[in-house]
């Protein structure tokens, strides 16, 4: 048993998503151990600075420093095009692709009856907002192929039904230099399902 001050700084870590046990003992005995304490200091000084800064854009919901962000503030970028994330990670990755050049608009979530999250917990509203003026012409639904994303996704396309906005979902299937023998079934379901002429 760690002394209470490790303990709960291990607990702290391990409450963050995709640590366990183990890493948040690791990252606690190294800041205690081999960070030297300016170290320290200047790290939990950027957390709060971050956490005292950050703001959700007005716009699209993105996390940023400025608001609007930088990506609604841009002239460059495709107006009647709107792609629909789950949270600010998935900008940062198709961003990262180079290819898109669409607006962006992030949930912070997806419907989770299981969970207790319901449309009211998630940036729906602050989407169809966004519609009223008629540029936008299509939304792009890049939520996760889990079951809580594509509910996420099927639902919001049929709210926007009505305002005679294109939906269209991204395509799932088999990763680029990965073996058929390799996919599970429901990943090769969805790539025969999303097959394009060559």
């Amino acid at each position: 048993m760690h002394a209470a001050p490790i303990e709960e700084l291990i607990e702290q870590f391990e409450s963050l998503p995709g640590i366990g046990r183990r890493s948040a003992e690791r990252i606690a005995f190294h800041i205690l151990e081999k960070m030297p304490r300016e170290a320290v200091v200047k790290m939990t000084e950027r957390i709060r600075e971050a956490k005292e800064k950050i703001v959700l854009c007005s716009v699209c919901q993105n996390l940023t420093q400025e608001d609007p962000c930088k990506i609604c503030s841009s002239e460059k970028r495709d107006r009647s095009v709107i792609c629909v994330v789950e949270s600010p990670e998935d900008v940062t990755a198709i961003e990262n692709t180079g290819e898109y050049k669409g607006l962006y608009h992030v949930l912070h979530g997806a419907l989770s009856p299981m969970e207790g999250i319901t449309p009211d917990d998630i940036k729906i509203n602050e989407l169809l907002l966004r519609l009223n003026d008629g540029e936008v012409k299509e939304v792009i639904m890049a939520t996760n192929p889990t079951v809580n994303g594509t509910a996420t996704a099927v639902y919001i396309s049929r709210l926007l039904q009505p305002l005679g906005v294109k939906v269209t979902r991204i395509a799932h299937g088999i990763p680029v230099g990965s073996d058929l023998e390799y996919a599970d079934k429901i990943t090769l379901i969805k790539a025969i399902e999303g097959r394009q002429l060559i």
